[in-house]
């Protein structure tokens, strides 16, 4: 996975005070009836490791867990007694994906992440809507996140439906052309076939980073040095994830 190592300002601490909206998100620890499970003392566990608190630290941490799956080396981090308990009172993600719904395509499975370390928002094609917006807005706004990456993927079945109904002039069924209809401004027409699917693939990761980028409170923060927006892409036939620039 290739970044760029462009300096950046690392994220401001996250506020002393979160909305209610965060307390609900992350969770507290509650007491009352149900089911016990059996815990290790979080003292006889190793103590959750660190996260990276800058986009440059979350790039290299993506790269270096894609790389991981890539040669089938899985670490599964962030899975041990200690961070399960450590979770129950607050998360901290390093990093935000944005990514399609595609079953083959799991975020923290491509980037070797375990429990707490990525925020994931996943639609179709990764398109754009209120709740999208809203659900990665909390994520940089409400939990400081340094980093989001717009991630798309070889083969996605919902950019392919959009070129194809563009092609064809039909329409798809109920939903759908709603993400068939936010993909259309993203096709590549210099190509065919086969090879208009695959770029549009990428031309849709830059539009929506695009649009991304141009949401006012993320714009705010992109221009200090708080946060970094990236687009990339999956490759289904080599496990690997590259800049799409």
């Amino acid at each position: 996975m290739t970044f760029d190592d462009t300096p950046l300002r690392a994220a401001e601490p996250a506020p002393a005070r979160r909305s209610l909206l965060r307390a609900a998100v992350t969770g507290a620890a509650v007491t009352g009836t149900g089911l016990a499970l059996a815990v290790s003392p979080a003292a006889a566990a190793p103590p959750p490791r660190p996260r990276p608190t800058t986009a440059p630290e979350a790039l290299r941490e993506l790269a270096a867990g894609n790389r991981r799956w890539h040669t089938f080396r899985e670490r599964h981090p962030d899975e041990t007694p200690a961070v399960r308990q450590a979770l129950t009172s607050g998360q901290h993600p390093f990093a935000l994906v944005l990514g399609c719904v595609d079953s083959r395509v799991p975020p923290e499975l491509v980037f070797d992440q375990g429990l707490g370390d990525l925020l994931t928002v996943r639609s179709a094609g990764e398109v754009l809507d209120e709740a999208v917006l809203g659900s990665i807005a909390y994520g940089v706004l409400e939990l400081a996140i340094p980093l989001v990456v717009v991630l798309g993927h070889q083969s996605c079945g919902a950019v392919r439906a959009a070129v194809e109904a563009d092609g064809s002039g039909g329409r798809l069924p109920a939903h759908i052309q709603y993400l068939a209809d936010q993909i259309a401004p993203a096709i590549d027409r210099s190509a065919q076939g086969d090879a208009r699917v695959d770029a549009t693939i990428d031309a849709n990761v830059r539009l929506v980073r695009s649009r991304l980028a141009a949401e006012p409170d993320l714009a705010e923060r992109v221009a200090d040095g708080r946060l970094a927006i990236v687009g990339a892409r999956y490759e289904l036939t080599s496990q690997l994830v590259h800049r799409v620039a």
